[in-house]
């Protein structure tokens, strides 16, 4: 009774936020805006030193991480599709296309593809990445778990828990990371956000939430607001959610005993939280409302939150562009967190940045889990970061 009480509260100063939240245009103090541009010199000098003779960079994912660095590159007000590092990239990831709209090296599809109509998108005037992008939107929209059946025969209709999902595909399943690459691919490249894509992929999103209207996987989910990773492990184990996490003993509110349920953590509840914003979603819905009371109860820049303490650096890159993301996508200059505090969150972005950037202009993280020891991947993510908190 005590835990939904807090909750209940926990709403109503969220809802009594949304209604005064005020989204004017960033106005970075003299200070971080050249502290930040700083970092973005150093870090596009690095990667321009790293590209490869075909202008790719660590294509050994496929062109997923060029994408990722053209798309840093491109932002850059000074910087257009004529820069000779940002057209020779382009150029290799155009030579990845299929002719069934797919850009890829014959894995990793949805995220290769989503990742490359990300950069494409920004380049949408050049006549053959305007083709791409058409072609590549459908890919995705193919490719998203629907009307298709799962490893089991079962048919994959709305209440299947693949149903909008997107995946790595050696997984047989769907995750959150695929599926939050696939809707920021489809968003930056102009879909409608009334596309029934989005709509699909709202109801996977919703099924990795840990909050009460999760009626499918709820129960097994800490029911804080936050995001797990997948609706299962794999293939093999259907019944079994995943959090990258793990999981968590809560005293059950009606038992009063001890229960397992999976942790939420930081990188995927920003995923989840942007996903939503861009499907449109309205700011008083009650998931973008658990979500963002998560967001304010777990506020840092010094881990992954929700990670268990030896993990916690793990994906701290990641988590810092799904945040970086997210929160340009709310629009407000600060976030009052759960202890009534105010932080100027891309202020906090910059300066942490900063602190971590090497002397050659790269990042890296020493957690090297899924591939964080790449610099090339690293510092675009950064150079990501740096560009949403400066606008």
């Amino acid at each position: 009774m005590r835990q939904a009480k807090c909750f209940f509260l926990s709403v109503v100063l969220t809802c009594l936020l949304l209604l005064i939240i005020s989204t004017p245009a960033r106005a970075l103090d003299d200070e971080h805006w050249h502290k930040a541009q700083d970092c973005i010199a150093k870090a596009i000098a690095f990667l321009q030193s790293t590209q490869a003779q075909d202008g790719s960079w660590t294509p050994q994912p496929g062109p997923a991480i060029t994408a990722l660095v053209v798309n840093a590159m491109i932002d850059q007000p000074e910087i257009d599709a004529s820069n000779p590092y940002v057209a020779k990239g382009l150029a290799y990831i155009l030579s990845k296309c299929k002719d069934d709209g797919g850009i890829h090296d014959g894995f990793l599809q949805n995220h290769n593809t989503a990742i490359s109509l990300s950069a494409l998108s920004r380049v949408n005037t050049l006549p053959k990445a305007a083709i791409a992008i058409g072609k590549a939107q459908t890919y995705l929209t193919e490719l998203q778990w629907k009307d298709q059946t799962d490893p089991n025969g079962k048919p994959v209709t709305v209440d299947h828990l693949f149903y909008g999902g997107a995946g790595y595909g050696k997984h047989g399943r769907p995750d959150m990371s695929n599926t939050q690459f696939m809707v920021q691919g489809l968003y930056d490249s102009g879909l409608n956000c009334n596309d029934p894509a989005f709509i699909r992929a709202v109801a996977f999103i919703s099924r990795c939430q840990g909050i009460a209207s999760n009626k499918l996987l709820g129960s097994k989910i800490v029911p804080d607001g936050g995001f797990i990773y997948a609706t299962c492990i794999n293939k093999d184990n259907m019944d079994k959610p995943e959090s990258k996490a793990g999981s968590v003993q809560i005293d059950d509110k009606d038992s009063d005993q001890p229960i397992s349920r999976l942790r939420t953590y930081g990188s995927m509840t920003y995923a989840g939280f942007k996903s939503l914003l861009y499907a449109n979603l309205k700011r008083n819905d009650p998931r973008v409302v658990a979500a963002l009371n998560w967001i304010r109860d777990n506020y840092t820049l010094e881990q992954n939150p929700g990670l268990p303490a030896d993990q916690k650096l793990q994906g701290l890159y990641y988590y810092y562009l799904t945040m970086s993301r997210a929160l340009q996508a709310w629009g407000s200059d600060t976030l009052v967190t759960t202890d009534g505090k105010t932080h100027d969150w891309a202020n906090d972005l910059i300066d942490k940045l900063a602190s971590l950037q090497n002397k050659d202009g790269s990042w890296h993280n020493d957690a090297d889990r899924w591939m964080e020891g790449d610099k090339n991947l690293v510092t675009a993510y950064a150079l990501i970061c740096l560009t949403k908190a400066t606008r």
